[in-house]
Order: structure tokens, then C-alpha cells, then sequence
């Protein structure tokens, strides 16, 4: 709970309790007595005080249940179906009863174009997007990190590489439906595509333009570019501001919603195998949807519910995170942070966009689910006995000795998770990437 909002909760509940304690004193001071019941101006005093309480409480007893019903309803599903959903190799889900009585599940929206996007905009800032002279060196455009054929939005590299071959420390996220990011990055430094827009084309070791005023100067110089703003605008004046807006609003054309998952949601049950309905159970019963959560996968999206844009990333003592140095960038926490804290990204298309992570260091998507179940959800991965589940641990809050039973993941579970992370990947973006390894094939 919001600490503004349990602090109103608390003086609303004092107020109470003295108007409580005021009516109190007036009933036995003043209507008690049996000659005092006989004015009606004591007990409309008496009776206008009582209701005004009950109003009052009334009100409060509304704003308590508005701010803790989201909790009561993640902690009722997972309590619900904890029991139901997280066995190791299920046969069928879609015919579970009770799978669908509080659904977490969403369906993508079907545009995230806004009504000032116009078609003018928009293809000034597809043309924007594929323009090389927002670069220092004249040869890179947004286009070149974010391929949107073969890269699904992404590049397939570990890390960006920019103007002169320099290369970045952070791994390109992909662009599609990026619209429905309310943080962009990943430490999550944007608020909105059109701040993201801007950092690459001034970043000296990406784009590489010195500043704003030179990448108007860029694009003025070719005069094809007056009657573009003209028709995007009202006039011919170009800016840095009106560069990053053309192309936000071009990004917001880029959403995929063919993927197996959408036509799952659409009413299709058969879009999504057997095994990757396992998959989409555990995903559910594991906890992972409490992050990765809404249509776009995501606690920093803009669609969904029960935000929570970031995540500590704590590999400290992970042994299977050791050979990926996860922790020597930390994110939004800063270098002298013990763990790091980073935006919790989309999963939508996570399957056509490795290598991944944040320094692009895991090759395997596989390899991905078994980190974040060990480090997000402290799973026990893979074969695992009795004695490997159930530690006993020791509470300084309660002084006593707590049994602790950790999840298992096994590696049968592994793969029903992949297999429905692949089913969050768009027909379109996954056949361009399948064309394009075939044609690197000798």
C-alpha cells in the first residue's frame, strides 16, 4: 500500500475513533437519561453525528478495499491455483475447470497508434528511422540495431555496435511494441518512445551526432526533408523535438499480435500445443506472470494491470549465472549498489531476439528460464530430491526456526516454459528470421 494512502487511512481511522468516542459520551451524558429521550433536538444531534460517522467510515472502508483489491486478487490466484496448475508434466490445461474464474491473461490491443499520429507522421518517421545522416559518420540509422525483418526489432549481436565499430555494453532490446513500454532501456531511463528516440542518435559511442543542432543541420540539408515536415507539421521547420516525435509515432505502428499466443486468446484453443499449455500454466502457477505480466509480458508496460516496472537482480552465490558476469553492469542501481535493478522487459517475440539478457551474454533461451527461476523465484532447477526442497531457516523477526520448501523446476518444466516463450513470437517476424538463416545456409 502507497505510504499517502495508508497515512489518510490512519488519520481517517483516528477521526473515527474519536467521533466514536464523542457520540459515546453523548448517549450516556445527554440521551441516557429516560426525561432526555423525550427532546428531539438531542437525538437528531445524536443521530446526524452517528450517520456522519458512518459515512466517514464508509468512505474509508472503500478506499482500503480499492488499494488492496489487486493483492487480494494475485494472492487469491496464486493461492487458488498453486495446488491445480503447478504439476511437473500436465497433460491438458484448457480443460482444467477453474482455470479461467480470475484470468490474468490479456489480449494485446490491437493498435497503439494515437488519433495525432497522422500519416504524414508517421511516414516522415519511417523515413526518419531509416535515415543514415542522424548519424555522426553518415552510415548508421536506427535501422541498423533494430532490424525489423531478420533481427525481429533487435540485432542478433550480444551488444550494439556503433558509428567506427565502437560496442556498447548493453544488448539491443527489440522495437515492436515498444509502444506499450511505459519505460524504455533497460534500466528504464526513458519515460516515452519519443525521449528514447533521441538518446541513441546523440550517444557518442551509437549514433554519434555531437548534439541536436547538428542533426537538424543534417537533415536540413537535404531539402526533400521541407515539404516531409511540412506535411507532418503545418510547416517546414525542423527540429530535434519534432525528429523524436515523427519517429515515436512510426514505432507505435511496429505491434505484432500473430503471434500463437494472440490467436490462443482470440478463441483458438488448439494455436497452442500440449506442451506449450504446460508451459503457459507453469508460467502462471511458477510466478512469473507477476512480473512479466499484461498482454505485452511486461511490469513496465502501459497495458495490464498490478504495475511494477522494475526488478533486483541479485546473482550473488547463483552458480549458473557465474559464467555470464550478470553482475558487473547494475543497472538503474549504480555500480556501487550490491545488487542490480533493472526494467523488467517484455517477453513478447523473446524467442527471435537472443542472445539475451542484458549484456547479451546467454545464447540459450533455456538457459535464460533457468537463471530467473533460480534467481527470481530461488527455484530449485532441475533434479532435485526431498532433501534439496525443505531447508529450515532461522526467522530473527519471530525467534524460531522456519520450514522453507523451494519450488522445483525441473527440466522437463524448462521445456514447456521455452516452448511457450516461442509461442509468444509473431508468424511474421519468426518466418522472416527462419528465411533469413536459411539463406546464410552454404
Amino acid at each position: 500500500m502507497a505510504s499517502d494512502v495508508a497515512m489518510l487511512l490512519g488519520m481517517g481511522f483516528t477521526v473515527v475513533v474519536l467521533g466514536l468516542s464523542v457520540l459515546t459520551l453523548l448517549v450516556r451524558r445527554d440521551l441516557a437519561p429516560a426525561q432526555k429521550l423525550a427532546g428531539s433536538r438531542q437525538v437528531m444531534i445524536g443521530g446526524a453525528l452517528g450517520l456522519g460517522i458512518f459515512a466517514f467510515a464508509f468512505k474509508l472502508a472503500v478506499i482500503f478495499t480499492l488499494v488492496m483489491a489487486p493483492d487480494w486478487t494475485t494472492r487469491a490466484l496464486l493461492r487458488s491455483q498453486a495446488g491445480k496448475y503447478h504439476i511437473s508434466r500436465m497433460t491438458e490445461v484448457a480443460s482444467t475447470p477453474g482455470l479461467a474464474v480470475v484470468s490474468p491473461w490479456q489480449a494485446l490491443p490491437e493498435t497503439a497508434v494515437r488519433p495525432t499520429d497522422s500519416p504524414a507522421l508517421t511516414a516522415l518517421g519511417k523515413r526518419l528511422f531509416h535515415e543514415t545522416a542522424l548519424s555522426g559518420d553518415g552510415t548508421l540509422a536506427c535501422v541498423s540495431c533494430h532490424d525489423l525483418g531478420r533481427g525481429a526489432g533487435a540485432d542478433g549481436r550480444a551488444t550494439a555496435t556503433g558509428i567506427a565499430g565502437q560496442v556498447g555494453g548493453r544488448n539491443v532490446p527489440t522495437v515492436y511494441n515498444a509502444a506499450f513500454q511505459a519505460r524504455l532501456f533497460w534500466d528504464g531511463r526513458a519515460g516515452s518512445l519519443e525521449e528514447q528516440a533521441m538518446g541513441p542518435i546523440l550517444n557518442p559511442i551509437e549514433m554519434g551526432m555531437p548534439d541536436a543542432a547538428a542533426a537538424e543541420r543534417a537533415l536540413a540539408a537535404n531539402p526533400d526533408y521541407a515539404a516531409a515536415f511540412r506535411d507532418a507539421f503545418g510547416d517546414e521547420r525542423i527540429s530535434f523535438e519534432r525528429v523524436a516525435r515523427a519517429i515515436a509515432a512510426y514505432e507505435r505502428t511496429l505491434v505484432t499480435r500473430d503471434a500463437p499466443y494472440d490467436r490462443f486468446m482470440a478463441g483458438d484453443v488448439t494455436a497452442l500445443s500440449a506442451q506449450q499449455r504446460r508451459g503457459m500454466a507453469l508460467f502462471q502457477s511458477l510466478g512469473c506472470i507477476l512480473c512479466h505480466q499484461g498482454p505485452n509480458f511486461s511490469g513496465a508496460a502501459t497495458v495490464g494491470f498490478m504495475k511494477r516496472p522494475f526488478a533486483t537482480l541479485d546473482v550473488r552465490n547463483v552458480a549458473i549465472a557465474k559464467p555470464f558476469d550478470l553482475a558487473r553492469d547494475r543497472g538503474r542501481a549504480g555500480k556501487d549498489a550490491a545488487v542490480g535493478v533493472w526494467r523488467i522487459p517484455s517477453l513478447r517475440n523473446v524467442a527471435l531476439t537472443g542472445p539475451w539478457l542484458h549484456n547479451g551474454a546467454v545464447d540459450d533461451l533455456a538457459t535464460v528460464v533457468k537463471i530467473m527461476a533460480t534467481v527470481q523465484i530461488r527455484a530449485v532447477v532441475g533434479d532435485a530430491g526431498a532433501d534439496q526442497l525443505a531447508t529450515v531457516a532461522w526467522s530473527p523477526a519471530t525467534r524460531s526456526f522456519q520450514r522453507v520448501v523451494r519450488k522445483h523446476v525441473s527440466e522437463a518444466d524448462v521445456a514447456d516454459l521455452v516452448a511457450f516463450l516461442k509461442a509468444l513470437s509473431s508468424d511474421r517476424l519468426r518466418s522472416a528470421s527462419d528465411e533469413a538463416r536459411r539463406s546464410e545456409t552454404p
